[in-house]
């Protein structure tokens, strides 16, 4: 497994609280408001000063970072623990993590640096999680042989990130768009 850059996570139980009170405000924030939410604001719905926030994160780029570090890290564990599943539904069941995954990224997407080392590294780390499954799936025949990890999460990003008239035709969009990832579609 690609080894991604490692949280600054305070070792003190008091601070520890405080940095991941922080990091669930922050994705929420940034769900809501995309990557220019208030520091302010997510200081105070964390219940810790500015001070504190910026103690954690100089930066909103760090904040950012580490948001984008703890969602692939969450991705990547699911993947980890689906080897009870059958080839198929461990498969799908992470590619509809990742589409999770997706929506919180596109929040906060216009603020990653995208060349950054850890950026780099998580993208590895996602293709690298999701490549056994992939590939797992393909051996059961369960699976077209054809798609690579990387032709399969670009497909699935591009499905993601439009927009649809509900969440019933996104799901239904989703749907169509993994069936035709079986080596045999349902009929």
């Amino acid at each position: 497994m690609v080894a991604i850059p490692t949280s600054r996570r305070p070792k003190r139980a008091d601070a520890r609280r405080n940095f991941d009170a922080l990091l669930v405000t922050a994705r929420d924030a940034f769900a809501e408001d995309g990557a220019q939410a208030s520091l302010e604001e997510i200081a105070r719905r964390a219940g810790v000063s500015i001070a504190t926030l910026y103690r954690n994160f100089p930066t909103r780029e760090d904040l950012v970072e580490e948001v984008h570090r703890e969602e692939v890290e969450a991705l990547c564990r699911v993947a980890a623990d689906l080897d009870d599943l059958e080839p198929w539904d461990a498969l799908v069941t992470w590619l509809r993590r990742f589409v999770d995954y997706i929506g919180t990224k596109l929040a906060f997407a216009d603020a990653l640096n995208r060349t950054s080392d850890s950026f780099q590294a998580c993208r590895r780390a996602m293709r690298e999680a999701g490549s056994p499954l992939l590939e797992r799936a393909q051996r059961a025949g369960v699976a077209r042989p054809e798609p690579s990890i990387d032709d399969i999460l670009r497909m699935i990003s591009g499905v993601s990130t439009v927009s649809y008239a509900d969440d019933a035709q996104r799901d239904r969009v989703l749907g169509l768009t993994i069936d035709g990832l079986r080596a045999t579609p349902a009929r």
